[in-house]
């Protein structure tokens, strides 16, 4: 049994002659490595908290400076114009070694030296905060925009949804909030602008997410898709032990601060801070709010599989796992024989139904003894792995098999994943994999980075044997995961049951429909001469109007990470342009010309609203912190109160990829994820997400509700499909036409 040895640091025995302590040699030793790894990992931190707090001076370049001042004065050449004279007269006399006259010399031109460096970096780095506020470049390439207040710019947008006599009704109520309560509401912004770091994102987090109280299964997290048209291996234990691997070295990556920001347009570096909740991190339920727990480190993850949970070691004292070592310990986890015990099978349910009944679940039953141990290693891993039974893959000769796959990865059985936790690994039984992420910490642009790095890694790092398993040869002698133990009683075993069953309701309720777009990609799109963000962004309006007969709300997320901090801004992608040519298209009588002048004029103003949007010009950012002021400050204002009661009935977002070049597409074309999706923000409305994968692909995820009678995702889909193939047969002219 050296597995148990290993597993215990030191026991000991009362005799007659006293304590006899019997420490475990091997534990100590896990010990003190595990704390060398500790302190190597402060030290890096510490040496990148210099270099970041000179950015972009460096110990080299004072070096140089200091260099040059001392050269001068040898050629008897003053650069200092009297300052390092100055400083000398002002040095402390004194008749020790280190007090003569040249180490005086020296060191005054070391203190003036640094004086230089110091003044330098502050005026580079103020120079650099000026070009990076400078958001006019993503405008000059594609000219001049108007100047709209928020206010006007919001008008606008609500112009194609409401009839004369309600536009009129909202412009009164416009004018009257621009005149009497915005200018005071403004002053408190402007105030949290100079203290905050951002005076959006805090309140962003708190009130939109953590203080929801309904599940966050389906209303809230969101899911990724695994590589879709290649699988690696079929081997359930090796694709996660080069995955885990390949996460792990991605975290490495991550606290020594070796990842490149990325680029917007190739041009400007986006803030990274959302990156730093990405591991240990767990959502924390309360009764009115809850709170996210982040740790610097954790050297475990928690697995569940069939009904038990287990607490995995990724390292090995200071030495972390190798994907073979990785294999091995899950395959132990797959091959555990035990069943679950008393409660265990469905209690990550809490985590799937209601905040209130959660936090107070937690409070009641997971506040001590081998509860809140076994629930401490959970909320303390460095993320949740969740083993499936079930096979899921995309066929593309089964275009329901797509749905299927997105439909595991989105809830599962609604008591298989921790909803909780900053994202949860899911493994099916045929090696397919996906994630299903929290959305409080983070945006899905962040999470698809992991992923890809992931991915890329796993593909063209790692690699498997030819049967399918992880290179190299375990180390059997390793300690076996261990088994959480729980105490669950009848009354919290009632509890886990009923939010299973408000889980399993909204589960049931959700129709989700994921295709993939065959006939052309961005490649067809951009000899059309537009966006193809714009393109499919207005070809969604098409197709709602098909589907539904009428225009409705529309929230496309656009990042706004060029700013410290920042996370979205809402693009509202219904305009009176993009209406128009809907309008036009059925109608039915226009000729083509007409119809792509006005399919390019709604195209440009998409374009331009989301240039607002990333630059800080957007509307409902600050409309919603405009909202929070006045309800702090307890000022009544209807203009407001029915901006923000606006529900959006189409919510859509799109996909990024390619953030990270891990390998060349044109040479490995069939390496491509499917994206990823979320559920309806309406009980009335559709979800959707694409991802524009290729010259010659996009892929779609639409979700709705069973429950609705007006609305059904695959009739929707069927909808954009068509709305697509119409706009591209416009760009399809004729010589003779031309």
């Amino acid at each position: 049994m050296a597995e148990a040895h290993q597993a215990v640091a030191f026991q000991f025995t009362v005799t007659p002659e006293g304590v006899d302590f019997r420490l475990s040699r091997e534990a100590l030793k896990h010990i003190y490595l595990s704390g060398i790894n500790s302190w190597k990992k402060r030290l890096i931190r510490i040496k990148n908290g210099i270099l970041r707090g000179v950015y972009p001076g460096s110990p080299t370049s004072w070096l140089v400076v200091v260099m040059a001042t001392v050269g001068s004065s040898y050629c008897n050449v003053d650069i200092s114009l009297g300052l390092v004279g100055c400083i000398q007269r002002c040095l402390p006399r004194g008749c020790g070694p280190y007090q003569t006259p040249q180490t005086q010399a020296l060191l005054s031109m070391a203190i003036f030296s640094t004086g230089v460096w110091a003044t330098g970096i502050f005026f580079f780095r103020q120079t650099l905060k000026l070009l990076l506020s400078y958001h006019g470049w993503m405008f000059e390439m594609h000219g001049k925009t108007s100047h709209l207040t928020r206010i006007w710019a919001y008008l606008e947008s609500v112009r194609p949804l409401l009839d004369d006599e309600e536009y009129y009704r909202m412009e009164m109520l416009a004018k009257e909030f621009k005149e009497k309560t915005a200018p005071r509401l403004q002053k408190y912004l402007v105030l949290k602008s100079w203290w905050a770091t951002n005076y959006v994102s805090d309140w962003w987090e708190e009130y939109i997410y953590l203080r929801g109280r309904s599940p966050l299964m389906v209303n809230s997290n969101y899911y990724v898709m695994d590589l879709v048209l290649i699988r690696n291996t079929d081997v359930q234990a090796a694709r996660l032990g080069n995955i885990i691997h390949a996460m792990i070295l991605y975290r490495r990556k991550l606290d020594r601060e070796e990842i490149k920001p990325v680029m917007a347009l190739g041009i400007v570096p986006m803030c990274s801070y959302q990156m730093e909740r990405m591991f240990n991190t767990t959502r924390i339920p309360g009764k009115e709010t809850d709170t996210l727990q982040h740790l610097l480190d954790s050297r475990h993850v928690a697995v569940y599989h069939k009904g038990r949970f287990f607490k995995l070691w990724l390292y090995e004292g200071s030495r972390l796992l190798q994907p073979q070592d990785l294999q091995m310990q899950f395959q132990r986890i797959l091959d555990d024989p035990s069943p679950p015990q008393p409660g265990e099978e469905k209690l990550a349910a809490l985590t799937a139904g209601g905040r209130v009944e959660w936090a107070q679940a937690r409070q009641a039953f997971f506040s001590s003894g081998k509860n809140k141990a076994a629930l401490e290693a959970i909320e303390r891993a460095a993320f949740f792995v969740a083993l499936d039974e079930e096979s899921y893959w995309y066929d593309p000769e089964d275009e329901a098999s797509l749905s299927l796959y997105g439909k595991a990865l989105l809830h599962g059985n609604c008591y298989n994943r921790w909803f909780d936790k900053s994202f949860t690994l899911i493994s099916f039984k045929n090696g397919q994999l996906g994630l299903n992420a929290e959305h409080a910490w983070a945006d899905a642009p962040i999470i698809g980075h992991l992923w890809e790095f992931v991915l890329g890694t796993d593909s063209f790092h790692l690699g498997y044997t030819e049967t399918g398993h992880c290179l190299g040869k375990p180390n059997p002698a390793l300690a076996p995961p261990m088994r959480l133990q729980w105490d669950i009683p009848k009354q919290c075993q009632a509890v886990i049951e009923s939010s299973y069953q408000v889980a399993k309701a909204l589960a049931d309720d959700v129709e989700l429909y994921c295709f993939q777009f065959l006939p052309f990609g961005k490649g067809l799109i951009k000899r059309c001469r537009t966006s193809p963000d714009a393109f499919v962004q207005i070809a969604l309006q098409l197709a709602h109007f098909r589907d539904r007969g009428k225009f409705c709300l529309t929230y496309e997320a656009s990042m706004t990470r060029m700013f410290r901090e920042g996370r979205t801004e809402t693009v509202r992608s219904c305009t009176s342009e993009s209406a128009a040519f809907v309008q036009a298209m059925m109608e039915g009588s226009h000729v083509k010309a007409d119809l792509r002048d006005l399919f390019q004029k709604a195209s440009k103003k998409h374009q331009n609203m989301y240039r607002l949007a990333m630059t800080g010009a957007g509307i409902d950012r600050h409309l919603f912190c405009l909202y929070l002021v006045s309800k702090y400050l307890g000022v009544s204002s209807p203009f407001l109160a029915e901006v923000l009661s606006e529900p959006w009935r189409l919510s859509t977002s799109q996909i990024p990829q390619s953030q990270i070049r891990m390998f060349d597409p044109d040479q490995h074309p069939n390496h491509l994820g499917a994206g990823g999706g979320f559920g309806p923000v309406a009980d009335d409305g559709y979800g959707v997400s694409y991802m524009i994968a290729g010259e010659n692909t996009i892929f779609f995820h639409v979700s709705s509700k069973f429950s609705s009678s007006e609305t059904n995702a695959q009739r929707f889909g069927n909808h954009i499909r068509q709305a697509l193939l119409d706009i591209a047969d416009l760009f399809q002219v004729p010589k003779a036409d031309s």
